[in-house]
């Protein structure tokens, strides 16, 4: 077996499979033709430039785990890295909301509010919000964090964007 994989080359082994069980697309031809290009370029990388490319995709996606990841490759593959990398590696891209207390008056209106933007049941909302200090929704951004936070603020509670 070793002595056939090594005379056929890596991508004819592999294209086939990739296309053989791929489904219908979509109708327009531009479209796969750009898919398909894409998946050429990427089976061509190297297993080294596979890596950096993934850790570099989870990042644009938001993902919490490529940050350090992506921190680690480029102090790595630079020696000494510049500041302005290990900046913009550093920034937070993903917030909690922390619930830390609470006015007891206004303990309803917070449930109601809790229970819009986590999509819990009444139960479900009473309970996270009588166990304050809490996590209310993590992984957010600034932008949609911010009016949640503001409109909390406004029923009575004390609420932070972490």
């Amino acid at each position: 077996m070793y002595s056939i994989t090594r005379r056929i080359p890596y991508k004819t082994l592999v294209r086939p499979l990739f296309f053989a069980h791929s489904r219908n697309l979509c109708s327009a031809s531009a479209t796969t033709q750009k898919l398909e290009r894409i998946a050429d370029e990427l089976l061509d990388l190297t297993k080294l430039e596979r890596h950096d490319y993934s850790i570099l995709f989870r990042l644009k996606l938001g993902l919490n785990n490529a940050v350090s990841g992506l921190a680690s490759a480029d102090s790595a593959s630079t020696g000494s890295g510049s500041a302005s990398t290990e900046a913009k590696a550093a920034e937070k891209t993903a917030f909690d909301i922390k619930l830390e207390k609470f006015d007891a008056a206004a303990k309803i209106k917070i449930i109601k509010e809790v229970r819009t933007f986590t999509n819990l049941g009444l139960k479900e909302a009473k309970d996270l919000v009588e166990k304050a200090p809490v996590v209310l929704k993590k992984g957010v951004t600034k932008e949609e964090g911010n009016p949640i936070v503001e409109k909390l603020k406004e029923l009575g509670a004390t609420v932070v964007l972490e």
